[in-house]
């Protein structure tokens, strides 16, 4: 049998075809979300089934989770971005008892109890301060590429102090950084911990290992490190972190289905 998770999301669509028997991933694709998250989704999900050499026929079940998913009327089901991603952090990593996951527009911590299943969570919808989102404006104000931040955030030899709690505020301050002589090493650095800090102080003294790191931020070369730093543990970092929440959708479809 063959499911189907599609996570859109808030910067990115993000498609899993899940094969139940091998109990593995089939294929995968990602494309960014664009205007119209429904025409964007059904043309990738049509694609990777082309690729595949597949038809609607052969999904036996689909789940939509994400930002966008009351959107995308050709699945079966809709399900909380919360819940995939407890679920695809499972398939990997069964022991996990802390998920921490940063994507475009929100960051979340998600806490696990012994039956892999989720136990409460803590979430930031409403501030971009703590999000991928505010490493998107500060990749464009400094002229860095975002897949070049983590490089250039190791190079840093003083990350510097970002205490603005909003991103409108916190880019006026990055302004100012550099007219005082401040390096773009230095103030990528400081942004990375800062939004690191703003997820640990919203989860309290709460946070038991084994801890495992997702979603698109953890892409970001060595926000693992400085989250290990804060919480003084090891951070593991999920396989193929931008589509935990689309493998755990495609996870639950068969789980539903069965």
């Amino acid at each position: 049998m063959i499911t189907a998770g599609i996570d859109a999301g808030s910067r990115a669509i993000k498609i899993i075809l899940f094969d139940t028997a091998k109990n593995d991933v089939l294929a995968s694709a990602v494309c960014d979300q664009g205007i119209n998250q429904q025409t964007r989704s059904r043309q990738l999900f049509d694609r990777l089934l082309g690729d595949n050499h597949l038809k609607d026929s052969d999904i036996a079940a689909s789940v939509a989770t994400g930002y966008g998913r009351h959107l995308l009327d050709f699945c079966d089901t809709t399900i909380t971005e919360i819940s995939c991603h407890a679920a695809g952090v499972s398939y990997h990593i069964p022991t996990a008892a802390t998920i921490i996951d940063i994507g475009g527009q929100d960051s979340k911590l998600i806490r696990m109890n012994r039956d892999r299943k989720v136990r409460d969570f803590v979430m930031n919808d409403r501030c971009a301060a703590g999000t991928g989102r505010f490493l998107e404006v500060v990749s464009q104000r400094l002229d860095v590429p975002l897949e070049k931040l983590g490089p250039f955030a190791q190079k840093s030899t003083h990350p510097a102090q970002i205490s603005s709690m909003c991103v409108v505020f916190a880019e006026t301050e990055i302004i100012g950084l550099l007219a005082n002589g401040q390096s773009r090493e230095n103030i990528i650095a400081g942004v990375q911990k800062s939004i690191a800090k703003r997820l640990v102080a919203m989860a309290g003294n709460d946070i038991a290992a084994p801890i495992v790191f997702t979603g698109g931020v953890a892409l970001v070369s060595g926000m693992n490190e400085i989250f290990s730093d804060l919480l003084e543990e090891s951070i593991t970092l999920c396989p193929h972190p931008q589509f935990t929440g689309a493998l755990g959708a495609a996870i639950l479809a068969a789980r539903n289905h069965s």
